[in-house]
């Protein structure tokens, strides 16, 4: 059975109200590894110093709204976060707690999950998904009518059909539009899908397998190797093809009168750097420290086309934008020596149990309802997300969906009685570490890709110890026995419910 038709019914039921007059519109943008500290305003106040690759799109958001200084990604990866976030569930709920990294395996989200496309999408939006996928999804086997499981990463031609989509899409997960990359810019699948269909990048295009005999230009290729793709694929271009795509969903809802959810999930900045020569006439390449730093140009490069677009359709009045990340930002040596920490200072970058792999900007504007240039400490996970939109669209959640989702709207609206939520389930990457905060207290605790232990490796005091000094871990001193024990228990028993964590809204 295909995901949507049970996901759509079910938040079709459960809607409260369907395209009410005053229902803002909503853009989620979510970067690819991106920190808070590759925001330009974060270094400025970091450091006192000009920043090395200005970000002044998302600084003007920043100065608009509402910045959050304890944001976090749900794991310190993509792909567990990207599960994490679309469904409001923490990753030891789905069948790959550790992510859905191959393009052909099938995906996390459960038949009865609610989805962000679906929440919005019940309520009478009009929803859009552009950009980064890494969700996975069904394919046939060439010629037949048989569902492909291969690995996408085995370096020989594919026996499968790139050229539709079956199931597991965006589509199928609440999108009316989409315009997706399966796997983002690392590969192995080089294309893009739209609505389901392969979409051609021009009137040459042809479905080839990238490697050194067909390409005529590798540079693009990752670690991750080839695999399937588009024999006039361009990295670099694929920025200004999202953006554009971007544009117009946006100019069409207006034109619609109607309210519109979109989920940009760019795939900058993740490996590898190519950023384009130009942008609007503007030189991008080489004008950082590092290409990685060109990129987070890129970035912000995106968002201001999106800004421009909702102004040119005069609806940024009545839009909210949200701006976040899939996890950490990236540990790069040439950009740091020149001064720039994509980890904004903390310890650990991307894939790390630390606060690095995990602190993820988080930025909200909303005209006339969030007071500009505002700033929250409370507690923020991806995965709040969803039921966050949900009461702003008025979707009523069902108990079993988005189980580990706490609105943060309240928030939003200047409720100075807000009560944060007080705990956090993450997770980190390759090394397989778990963490929970409890206040300003983090434990983390070794696990392995079966999830069949929970050790607990490290006790941190967040308020004394920010930056996770390792001289003051405190998971071997006596005097805190007692926390350590108390949180390990508290994990325990959470992990052990199927149940919520948090009380619907």
């Amino acid at each position: 059975m295909k995901i949507c038709s049970f996901i759509y019914l079910t938040c079709l039921l459960s809607a409260l109200v369907y395209a009410a007059p005053d229902q803002p519109n909503i853009v989620f943008i979510m970067a690819d590894d991106f920190g808070p500290g590759d925001i330009s305003r974060q270094h400025q106040e970091r450091t006192g110093q000009a920043a090395l690759a200005a970000t002044p799109t998302l600084d003007a958001l920043a100065n608009e709204g509402l910045w959050f200084s304890d944001a976090h990604s749900p794991t310190s990866l993509c792909s567990p976060s990207r599960y994490a976030v679309m469904t409001g569930n923490y990753n030891y709920r789905s069948y790959a707690p550790w992510g859905v990294w191959g393009t052909f395996r099938p995906s996390a989200v459960a038949a009865d999950d609610a989805t962000l496309g679906s929440v919005a999408q019940a309520a009478g939006y009009n929803t859009g998904f552009i950009g980064k996928w890494h969700l996975g999804g069904d394919f046939y086997h060439k010629g037949t009518s048989k569902v492909f499981r291969g690995n996408d990463r085995g370096g020989q031609p594919l026996d499968v059909d790139m050229s539709k989509w079956i199931a597991a899409s965006p589509k199928d997960l609440g999108f009316n539009y989409d315009y997706t990359l399966p796997t983002g810019v690392q590969g192995p699948i080089y294309l893009a899908l739209e609505n389901n269909v392969w979409a051609p990048f021009n009137d040459q295009s042809e479905l080839i397998h990238y490697d050194k005999t067909t390409a005529k230009n590798l540079s693009f290729i990752s670690d991750k190797g080839p695999g399937p793709g588009d024999s006039e694929w361009d990295t670099a271009q694929i920025n200004k093809i999202l953006a554009n795509k971007a544009t117009g969903f946006i100019e069409r809802s207006a034109a619609a009168k109607r309210p519109f959810f979109m989920c940009y999930w760019s795939p900058a900045v993740h490996l590898p750097h190519i950023p384009p020569a130009e942008l609007s006439g503007e030189k991008m390449r080489d004008t950082t420290p590092s290409h990685h730093t060109d990129m987070n140009r890129v970035f912000d490069w995106e968002v201001e086309q999106i800004v421009k677009a909702l102004k040119a359709a005069d609806v940024y009045q009545d839009t909210i934008i949200i701006v976040s990340s899939d996890n950490g930002g990236l540990w790069d040596p040439v950009a740091e020596k020149a001064g720039h920490l994509s980890n904004g200072g903390v310890r650990g970058t991307k894939n790390h149990p630390w606060e690095g792999g995990h602190l993820v900007p988080l930025i909200v504007t909303w005209p006339d309802v969030i007071e500009p240039n505002t700033r929250s400490d409370a507690l923020i996970n991806g995965t709040d997300i969803i039921a966050t939109l949900a009461e702003i669209v008025g979707t009523r959640l069902l108990d079993s969906q988005a189980k580990d989702s706490y609105s943060f709207l309240p928030l939003l609206k200047g409720d100075r009685n807000f009560q944060a939520r007080d705990e956090v389930m993450l997770q980190a990457g390759a090394q397989c570490e778990l963490m929970f905060r409890q206040g300003d207290w983090k434990l983390v605790m070794q696990s392995d890709w079966q999830l069949s232990k929970m050790e607990p490796i490290a006790l941190f005091n967040l308020a004394d110890n920010p930056l996770e000094k390792e001289a003051e871990n405190l998971i071997h001193n006596p005097e805190y026995a007692p926390k350590l024990k108390a949180m390990h228990a508290r994990y325990l028993s959470v992990r052990n419910n199927p149940d919520r964590t948090v009380a619907l809204p």
